[in-house]
């Protein structure tokens, strides 16, 4: 058996945090790499030891191999677990490690090249007997061959880039006529994601479920499986919503699904954790998607209806341990679900956020675990992926978890970047999600392309103006040292008035609070009013009483006009207008397109003076890790270009100026 002393973690978030807090139980020492960007990062305080790597840039940093090495060999670091993203399914940075003689936590160098390449991988599985989706995996990568390939397979289908995943690179195309057009973006993400413009076609197959088995093999030939997550619920072929086990999963089919994960592990001579993923179609026939050989994001949940450390097991794996189950000593128990917390708005097509977290926080209760690899007053960064964090419930049935998660969610802040909490609230409790029949289709049934949250209540906007004025109130009394308490909230003419005009959901309502007595108000909003009584608040809870019923809110107040507010009922901003400080007389004119995040902008596909309609895309802007194009509002003309293409720009920047016709 190898002894392996300091871990070296090559990646950044919650999954380095996760890994270091079972790395430092195991008594292994830790160290943390980072970009000059994550310096002050939740990881790196995590770590016994850090190093910088590089730049903000993915590129210049977590992807930089060489760097990572010699931060290993600084730190005497003899194993590196490489989380998941990055360089956690890169072949020639698994052999750099083994050439340096550091174990490297994760699968041989052969397994990673033949199921890090889809097309590779989709071969062997079809020699190993693996059910597989009908499609094309050849290694003619002519755009005329694979429009051809795709007619023969018939539409609709799934263009995807071989050596990837996470919904990059990957397009679904139900009309001949934009086959071609769907394979060029396609090549054009694979290779600015993964180096390679290399593409399979698949049938698509349409309202599946998408459900993964979890394997993992030992360097003695072991391998077993762990179960199965549904991971249905996906947004752009990205993971929103796992759960294990599948709601509509029987005996049969587990041990089914289980072998052929175990037969495709074994095909390649698996060693570690992996995850092969299929879909499952509704007369019960399952198809191999492919195989991701790392850990995975979604591990949670497993580990909590197995009572497994997957961790533990890989560093096991590692020093040579056999692994510490057979597979009839695997069974599920109870019900686990995780969301994952995105700093993105949902209203604006889930367009990626960014900013300072003012106040993040989750309530410590029975049945949930969270991930995170953020605090409060840490900062959403653009370079990285948009997620903040996975909250992750645990019942003895699925309701159990369902209802749990859904507490925790609602009584859940993220103050600062725009989030997706309310958007997961939401999911939890529609129908086809209650019934557990959610499938692949679920996001666009519901939702399409954005989730339109429910307007402010009035109780939230008494809420909002009470708390205010008790912290105004407050704030007044510490700094008028001979007023006293018991003439807050009067003045000479009687009870104070506070008036406010609040900007919410695009609109602007008047609000009138009159103080009754120390801790009573009556709140005045347009022709609706409400009673408010205070009866417990500190530095961002309050219980108040709205009307006779009692509730609670998490809030913080910035300045006197902004209001951060959350409650069980939704989550939002609200500034006061009569306190905000008058803004430019200069017209934007909606001709100013600018960028809607920061991010690279790849490519400006028109020129000054140049006609343009309405919709024409007029630039493609690379963010997050994905590309998004950049169209034209209305029909008009190019009257500036103020941008350069494979520059970085910077939300709300200028890329052009347009005159628009009436």
């Amino acid at each position: 058996m190898k002894t392996l002393t300091t871990l070296l973690v090559a990646n950044r978030g919650e999954i380095a945090a996760r890994v270091m807090r079972t790395a430092k139980a195991m008594g292994l020492k830790t160290v943390a790499v980072y970009s000059e960007a994550d310096a002050d990062a939740l990881h790196v305080r995590v770590a016994d030891q850090s190093v910088c790597i590089g730049p903000a840039p993915v590129g210049e940093s977590y992807l930089q191999t060489a760097a990572i090495l010699s931060a290993a060999a600084k730190t005497g670091a003899d194993c590196i677990h490489p989380g998941y993203g990055f360089l956690s399914e890169n072949q020639s940075f698994a052999a750099a490690c083994e050439e340096a003689g550091i174990e490297f936590i994760g699968p041989p160098n052969a397994a990673i090249d033949v199921m890090g390449d889809k097309a590779k991988a989709k071969r062997a599985m079809l020699a190993a007997g693996v059910p597989c989706v009908p499609g094309y995996q050849g290694e003619d990568q002519a755009v005329v061959t694979l429009v051809a390939e795709a007619q023969a397979i018939g539409m609709p289908v799934m263009v995807k880039a071989a050596a990837g995943g996470g919904g990059r690179g990957m397009r679904l195309v139900d009309d001949v006529a934009d086959l071609e057009s769907a394979i060029g973006i396609a090549q054009s993400e694979a290779e600015n994601a993964f180096g390679s413009s290399e593409l399979i076609i698949e049938k698509a197959v349409l309202r599946p479920r998408h459900v993964e088995i979890q394997v993992f093999a030992d360097k003695h030939g072991n391998t077993v499986h762990l179960g199965e997550r549904d991971c249905s619920i996906q947004r752009r072929h990205q993971k929103v919503v796992e759960e294990s086990p599948c709601p509509v999963m029987t005996p049969e089919l587990r041990e089914a699904m289980g072998q052929a994960a175990i037969d495709a592990a074994k095909a390649v001579n698996y060693v570690g954790a992996g995850t092969v993923e299929f879909l499952l179609d509704a007369a019960g026939a399952f198809y191999f998607l492919e195989m991701n050989t790392r850990l995975q994001v979604e591990h949670p949940v497993t580990e909590l209806v197995t009572g497994f450390d997957l961790v533990e097991w890989q560093i096991r794996v590692a020093r040579g341990e056999t692994l510490p189950a057979e597979q009839d000593d695997i069974d599920l128990f109870g019900h686990a679900i995780e969301v994952r917390l995105y700093a993105e708005d949902p209203a604006t097509g889930f367009l990626p956020s960014t900013g300072a977290i003012d106040l993040f926080d989750v309530p410590d209760m029975p049945g949930i675990r969270v991930d995170s690899g953020v605090e409060s007053g840490d900062e959403v960064t653009p370079f990285y992926d948009a997620m903040v964090a996975k909250i992750i419930a645990y019942g003895d049935t699925r309701e159990d978890a369902r209802m749990t998660l859904k507490a925790a969610l609602e009584q859940s802040v993220l103050f600062g970047p725009a989030n997706n909490r309310d958007f997961l609230i939401d999911v939890l409790a529609k129908p086809d999600f209650v019934s557990g029949e959610a499938t692949t289709a679920f996001i666009g049934d519901y939702y399409g392309d954005a989730f339109t949250p429910v307007p402010i209540a009035t109780t939230e906007l008494a809420a909002a103006a009470t708390i205010q004025h008790v912290i105004a109130m407050e704030s007044h009394h510490a700094q008028s040292a001979s007023v006293h308490p018991e003439l807050l909230d009067w003045a000479s003419n009687g009870g104070t008035v506070d008036i406010r005009q609040y900007m919410a959901d695009e609109s602007t309502i008047d609000v009138r609070l009159n103080a009754i007595c120390l801790g009573q108000y009556r709140v005045q909003m347009g022709e609706e009013s409400a009673d408010v009584e205070v009866l417990d608040m500190d530095e961002d809870n309050a219980q108040l009483s709205i009307n006779g019923l009692a509730s609670r809110y998490r809030f913080l107040a910035q300045a006197p006009a902004t209001i951060h507010l959350a409650s069980d009922h939704r989550a939002c901003t609200l500034v006061d207008a009569a306190r905000v400080p008058p803004e430019s007389e200069e017209a934007a004119g909606g001709g100013n397109i600018a960028a809607p995040m920061h991010g690279q902008l790849l490519a400006i596909e028109v020129e000054a003076g140049q006609s343009v309609s309405k919709g024409q895309r007029l630039a493609v802007l690379e963010a997050m890790k994905m590309q998004h194009e950049i169209t034209a509002p209305a029909d008009g003309t190019v009257v500036d270009i103020g941008a350069e293409a494979g520059k970085q720009i910077g939300a709300g920047d200028l890329i052009m100026t347009l005159e628009l016709e009436e």
